[in-house]
């Protein structure tokens, strides 16, 4: 009998002790995870670029097309360029879209002296500049995107006759256009991104009507692929935690 009071009084002041026993015991909890920094591509940016490519010209005039194809003479023209451009970023999620300018200095020339029919024209890109909307998708540091937009071009042509001596009719032509293109973006550092990109030009036709040395009215219709080598510094904050 005294045994089992005994027992009965011991569990009784364990039971009470317990509760304060407990609260010196350390909690344990589960440790949350360590933050994971990711780039932010989001914010304002300047930079230059260059690189080079190839243009096509096809020219029209009252000979009309030459076979089954749609111009009188075509030619290519090639060169390099290079410039200054802005934009700004915005990125939600994984997606990045934004506005960008540039503008930029040309040395693409071209003419069809293998294929002159008693005349060379030649045509040369001086300068031109876009506006474009951008997109693309981020994977932390690297981002594929693409473009496009508005494209502006002053082009040179000079017309040589070679039948009857009439010398050279040069001119200058302004002309709006479309671009188009897309390319990969590297944040080198927090805030220095090197890019790749492709860009197609569309800057329509221009019209000579009365060439002043006598030859036939013509038109030069002129595309452009080009390929550029970029370098942009971004202001502002560049990473962002992710949980």
């Amino acid at each position: 009998m005294k045994r089992i009071l005994f027992t009965t009084v011991s569990l009784g002041v364990l039971g009470l002790l317990s509760p304060a026993l407990g609260a010196d015991l350390p909690i344990y909890s589960k440790t949350p995870p360590l933050a994971s920094p990711v780039y932010d591509w989001s914010g304002f940016y300047v930079g230059v670029f260059g690189g080079g490519g190839l243009g096509n010209h096809n020219l029209n005039n009252a000979l009309g097309p030459a076979g089954f194809a749609d111009f009188t003479v075509n030619y290519e023209s090639r060169g390099a360029l290079g410039g200054g451009e802005a934009g700004y970023n915005w990125q939600s999620g994984n997606i990045v879209f934004g506005v960008e300018g540039d503008a930029f200095w040309s040395s693409f020339k071209g003419d069809d002296a293998a294929q002159a029919l008693g005349a060379i024209d030649a045509t040369k890109l001086r300068w031109g500049a876009t506006l474009r909307g951008r997109g693309g998708i981020a994977v932390d540091r690297l981002m594929l995107f693409f473009t496009g937009g508005w494209a502006y071009g002053e082009f040179q042509h000079t017309d040589t006759d070679l039948l009857f001596g009439l010398g050279i009719d040069q001119f200058n032509a302004n002309r709006s256009g479309l671009t188009a293109g897309g390319g990969i973006a590297y944040a080198i550092t927090d805030n220095l991104i090197g890019k790749v990109e492709y860009r197609y030009f569309d800057f329509g036709r221009y019209v000579r009507a009365a060439p002043l040395n006598g030859q036939l009215p013509y038109t030069v219709d002129n595309t452009y692929s080009v390929v550029t080598l970029g370098l942009d510094f971004k202001f502002g904050g560049a990473v962002v935690a992710k949980y």
